[in-house]
């Protein structure tokens, strides 16, 4: 995805990583570059208010909820695998309790 209109950093790499500058998990320089492109593409400021949005939502809705161990290491592993590239297994994680 793209706006069509050249930028610093194009907007498929803004929105690739576009969690972690959320998550503030990527260094300050990062993070101004992030700042920039979005003052200068509304398509990608868009996108940025729409997740952060929806994250908020989330937090409101399920933030005072405990979340089992083994589930968090579930789906922190298989957030690396798809940073890193690769598929995760399909049947690792349910997508909702059995119970």
């Amino acid at each position: 995805m793209s706006c069509g209109d050249p930028h610093e950093m194009e907007c498929s790499e803004i929105l690739e990583h576009l969690y972690e500058f959320l998550d503030r998990e990527m260094p300050d320089s990062d993070c101004t570059k992030f700042e920039t492109h979005f003052e200068e593409c509304s398509f990608c400021l868009e996108k940025y208010g729409v997740e952060q949005a929806m994250k908020k939502l989330v937090k409101r809705c399920c933030g005072h909820d405990d979340v089992p161990t083994d589930l968090r290491a579930k789906v922190m592993g298989r957030i690396e695998l798809m940073r890193s590239g690769q598929t995760p297994p399909g049947k690792d994680l349910p997508l909702a309790s059995q119970e």
